[in-house]
């Protein structure tokens, strides 16, 4: 069943949302950083880092809404030092029961767009090597694995995993010569 959902920027008032479903999104898959509950969020701390990313030229927090709840969230950091102002790292999370509707590429295609158009030259992001279905929509939009990160991961059940690096750069953005 397609849902029809919205993109759009996340704001203070998203926070206690955004508090309960990452620790959900992190125990629905193997796929994320985190364990369930790890690293939690409290909905003070998501609100810091919404007021910090809305007053942050190279920082993103987009939020996606079906049905009037936020069921994912993506976010482009960048650096406040000058040699790596001209890249973000771009991440992104979902409830699995959104999975399939377009919703992590929609993410990925507003958090590209809002980069060009900020003259941002590299989007960076880390992706489990196993993870085809992620790393295949990564590669539609121009990302290239510029590393690997063996036995990056150690999972609940104790295997290890490879992480990939991959980046995308904005060739439009070279400065000419």
């Amino acid at each position: 069943m397609t849902r029809h959902y919205t993109i759009r920027q996340a704001k203070p008032s998203d926070a206690p949302r955004l508090s309960a479903i990452r620790p959900i999104i992190d125990g629905e898959t193997e796929f994320m950083d985190r364990e369930k509950g790890e690293a939690f969020i409290t909905p003070e701390g998501f609100r810091t880092i919404i007021q910090t990313d809305e007053e942050t030229p190279n920082h993103l927090f987009l939020v996606a809404e079906t049905d009037g709840e936020i069921v994912g969230f993506s976010r482009c950091e960048g650096s406040p030092l000058k040699r790596s102002a001209h890249r973000v790292e771009f991440g992104v999370c979902l409830l699995k029961a959104h999975w399939g509707n377009g919703i992590g590429r929609k993410l990925l295609e507003q958090s590209l767009q809002w980069a060009d158009a900020q003259q941002i030259r590299k989007v960076t992001l880390t992706v489990l090597a196993d993870n085809r279905k992620a790393i295949k929509l990564y590669e539609q939009y121009g990302f290239k694995t510029e590393g690997l990160l063996v036995d990056d991961k150690r999972l609940s059940d104790g295997t290890y995993h490879d992480t990939l690096i991959k980046g995308r750069i904005q060739t439009s953005h070279l400065p000419p010569g």
